[in-house]
């Protein structure tokens, strides 16, 4: 597995709107009506990535915790479907039900999205604040497959928190994970 670390994007940057089909719900859902009151975490994950397989269960943690306290979860996969089909809209309702994922899991089925925010890999992870500008593009946390550190969600959780109280995340280092599958 090669390893693919996401690219620096400017804190402050907006969140790109969308519309995008919701493979748990199997209807079309926007940014608009996603974000939460308080801020909205938008993750590019995918189905079969081993780095996203080693985080789900703490990203169904993280969004239980933070969702209460106002902060919603997006994930949307942006993967060449056709290249990998494990990674296409029926699958990813199989592991958004397998997981018990608390968040819509939206299909972004012509990329345009993953390249409007600059996503390059999965996980690529943003926390935007409540009106939409970015306060957080970075990693989880220091756990990857096969590196015994535990998997908590540190670094995600501590922007969060900064995010609440109104304090800027100085530390942000940058997602790793598998590139996404570009058509």
């Amino acid at each position: 597995m090669a390893l693919t670390p996401s690219h620096s994007i400017a804190l402050g940057s907006p969140a790109f709107d969308f519309e995008l089909l919701d493979t748990q719900s199997n209807t079309l859902k926007n940014l608009e009506t996603l974000k939460g009151d308080k801020g909205t975490v938008i993750l590019f994950i995918c189905n079969h990535c081993p780095f996203v397989i080693h985080i789900n269960s703490t990203l169904v943690a993280l969004a239980n915790t933070y969702q209460a306290k106002g902060i919603n979860f997006i994930a949307i996969s942006s993967n060449n479907a056709i290249a990998y089909p494990q990674d296409g809209p029926d699958m990813m309702t199989k592991l958004a039900q397998q997981e018990g994922y608390p968040f819509p899991y939206l299909y972004d089925e012509t990329q345009e999205i993953a390249r409007a925010y600059g996503a390059t890999c999965t996980p690529d992870i943003y926390l935007y604040d409540e009106g939409l500008q970015l306060a957080y593009h970075g990693q989880l946390d220091d756990s990857r497959p096969g590196n015994n550190k535990e998997c908590d969600g540190a670094d995600l959780s501590n922007a969060m928190e900064n995010l609440l109280a109104n304090k800027p995340t100085e530390n942000q280092r940058p997602s790793i994970g598998c590139s996404i599958k570009w058509k």
